[in-house]
C-alpha cells in the first residue's frame, strides 16, 4: 500500500517548523493547555522579538524534528504542545519560559533542543539558571584585565628591584664617600 499524499498545508507546515528547527539556536517545547489566548499573548510578548511562540499539531512537529536532523523529541510530543524558536540568547529565554511559568503554574516546560542534543525540563531549569550572555563576556574580561595586570606587575617587579638595588648601592657609596671626606 502506497503512503497517502502529504497536503499541501501540511507539507509547508512541516517545511516552515523544520527551517524554524534549524535556524534556532534552541528550542523549548512547552505544554500550554489551561492558558487563555491572552496569556499567550502576553507570554509572546515577554520573550520578546527573537524567540517565536508558535502551537503546532504534534505529528507535524515531530515529522520536521526528524527532518531538521533532531532526534530524541518523540516522547515530547503529547498532549497541546506549543514550540519557543530560540534565535537570540537561549539563557533569556529560558528565564522567560520559567518566569512566566511560575506566574502561570498551568504553563509546562517539557523539554526541548539545545546545539542539537536534546534537553530534559530539568535542563532548561538549569539553562536558565546561568547568568547572560553578556554578563558571562563582562567576567571573562575581567579576568582576562586582571591576568592581564598581574603579568604586567611580574614583569616590572624585576626592574623596580634592580632601581632599588642600585638606589641603594648609590646611597651606600655617597655614605662612605661622606665618611672618608670627614
Amino acid at each position: 500500500m502506497a503512503d497517502k499524499p502529504v497536503r499541501a498545508d501540511k507539507a509547508t507546515a512541516v517545511s516552515e517548523l523544520t527551517d524554524n528547527f534549524r535556524n534556532s539556536a534552541a528550542t523549548v517545547l512547552t505544554e500550554y493547555r489551561g492558558l487563555t489566548v491572552k496569556q499567550i499573548t502576553e507570554l509572546r510578548r515577554s520573550l520578546g522579538q527573537e524567540t517565536k511562540y508558535s502551537v503546532s499539531k504534534n505529528t507535524l512537529a515531530k515529522r520536521a524534528a526528524t527532518d531538521a536532523g533532531i532526534e530524541g523529541l518523540d516522547a515530547l510530543f503529547t498532549g497541546p504542545t506549543a514550540l519557543a524558536f530560540i534565535s537570540g540568547d537561549p539563557v533569556e529565554a529560558a528565564k522567560g519560559l520559567r518566569a512566566f511559568a511560575k506566574a502561570n503554574p498551568v504553563l509546562k516546560i517539557k523539554g526541548g533542543v539545545f546545539e542539537g542534543k536534546p534537553l530534559t525540563a530539568d535542563e532548561v531549569n538549569k539553562l536558565a539558571d546561568l547568568e547572560s550572555r553578556e554578563v558571562l563576556l563582562a567576567k571573562l574580561a575581567g579576568a582576562m584585565k586582571g591576568n592581564l595586570s598581574k603579568a604586567a606587575a611580574t614583569f616590572q617587579a624585576p626592574l623596580s628591584q634592580a632601581v632599588r638595588l642600585v638606589d641603594a648601592l648609590r646611597a651606600e657609596r655617597e655614605k662612605d664617600g661622606s665618611a672618608e671626606a670627614a
